[in-house]
């Protein structure tokens, strides 16, 4: 596990795949209420902060003997920040995609939030000519809470939108952000997800469900717009996650997101 830390935030980088993939595998709020889970039993392959999607039919969201793992390769490190090559490869043992991630740890003026960029570079092996990207409408970049924040919180977003209805709870939503406000110990924290605007398909549609359990994700809307990958021609998502102790209002998650697209 490594440990990435600045002006008092911290959170805890999973850089083995366990089983299938590396993911975040802990993100503190300023005052150390963590407000992410692993793999709760009712989803095994629920992995806290991940980012997975299907790859030439292969699913790497999924923890199946058919699907695919993230395969680490190399690891590098500061005290804020860690980069790491990836091979995603299939259960036959063929790479499909190559991913140089990522993840750096922001200081916040007056600890108002724990703030973080995921940065995932998308490429096609060398030697291939182009790869689809698809997958079910909640596959991207995703994030499961701890148990106390199921069911009860409340979602809000950017585009001030309940977005459309997919089944049940969950739902899709346009938006540069999302946010979701619950209660950890007894005390109220909000967590959101950001969008940079040159990712592929900005605004993205933001995933959120409240029940059987809360989910909260940034998609590419693969399942109805499949993407090819053209070989020499990588793409670049970049993604802020940030958490507070508390309620932020609206603007205050917008100021926030406006200052990290600077970042």
């Amino acid at each position: 596990m490594v440990r990435l830390a600045a002006g008092g935030s911290a959170l805890e980088y999973q850089a083995a795949a366990n089983p299938f993939k590396p993911y975040v595998a802990q993100l503190f709020t300023p005052a150390g209420r963590a407000v992410l889970r692993d793999a709760p039993k009712d989803h095994l392959h629920h992995h806290a902060l991940m980012f997975a999607v299907s790859v030439e039919g292969v699913s790497f969201w999924e923890e199946r003997p058919a699907a695919g793992r993230q395969v680490p390769v190399e690891l590098k490190r500061e005290r804020d920040r860690l980069s790491q090559s990836l091979d995603w490869t299939t259960s036959e043992g063929k790479v499909v995609l190559r991913e140089e991630r990522s993840v750096q740890l922001h200081e916040v003026p007056g600890r108002a939030a724990t703030l973080l960029t995921w940065h995932s570079r998308l490429q096609a092996p060398a030697g291939t000519g182009s790869v689809k990207l698809t997958g079910s409408h909640y596959y991207g970049l995703g994030m499961r809470f701890v148990e106390s924040m199921d069911n009860v919180g409340e979602f809000f977003n950017s585009a001030k939108s309940e977005g459309e209805s997919v089944r049940g709870t969950e739902r899709l939503t346009n938006a540069a952000w999302c946010a979701y406000t619950a209660a950890v110990a007894g005390r109220p924290v909000t967590v959101a997800v950001f969008s940079h605007p040159a990712n592929l398909r900005h605004p993205p549609r933001m995933f959120t469900m409240t029940s059987k359990f809360a989910y909260l994700g940034a998609t590419l809307n693969l399942w109805k717009e499949p993407s090819t990958l053209e070989a020499g021609r990588p793409i670049d998502l970049r993604y802020g996650v940030a958490a507070w102790d508390g309620r932020p209002d609206a603007a205050a998650v917008e100021a926030l997101y406006r200052r990290w697209r600077e970042l």
